[in-house]
């Protein structure tokens, strides 16, 4: 007989660690960490400063800021992004040619990834559940100091 699991945090870590395994895994062939999927996704909007990249980093993966440092050396060394102008005081950076058709692959892999363990999720369920996650997650962030 099945049981209804409870939602707790090791069922939401569980879903968590799972999903970003196969992000993981499907990245890898690129060259590509975590962190700089997370990178390469602020920047595809457009040019983006680069202090809007390390909070986004560190807030999302709860690192610090040296190790975004990192993340972003690392973007810039595979040339997948660059600065936004030759200004070397433009603070802005944005994808590379290159970087634009990394994003687009990474972009592809997580939409084939989301179609798959999503697909027969009722639509207001998933709802349900977005809206629930959100706000343990603003919860979670109220707790951690410099956490917005």
């Amino acid at each position: 007989m099945s049981t209804t699991p409870t939602l707790t945090g090791q069922v939401i870590g569980q879903a968590h660690y799972a999903t970003r395994a196969l992000l993981e895994r499907a990245v890898a062939p690129l060259g590509l960490t975590f962190g700089q999927v997370l990178a390469l996704n602020v920047l595809a909007a457009g040019p983006v400063e680069r202090t809007r990249i390390v909070h986004r980093i560190t807030s999302t993966l709860k690192v610090d800021e040296p190790a975004v440092h990192e993340i972003i050396t690392g973007i810039l060394d595979a040339d997948l992004a660059r600065s936004a102008s030759p200004d070397v005081d433009d603070p802005r950076m944005q994808l590379t040619d290159t970087g634009h058709d990394v994003q687009a692959r990474v972009a592809a892999v997580v939409a084939g990834i989301t179609a798959r363990l999503y697909a027969d999720i009722p639509a207001d369920e998933a709802a349900t559940v977005a809206r629930v996650l959100t706000l343990v997650t603003q919860r979670a962030n109220a707790e951690l100091p410099g956490t917005v």
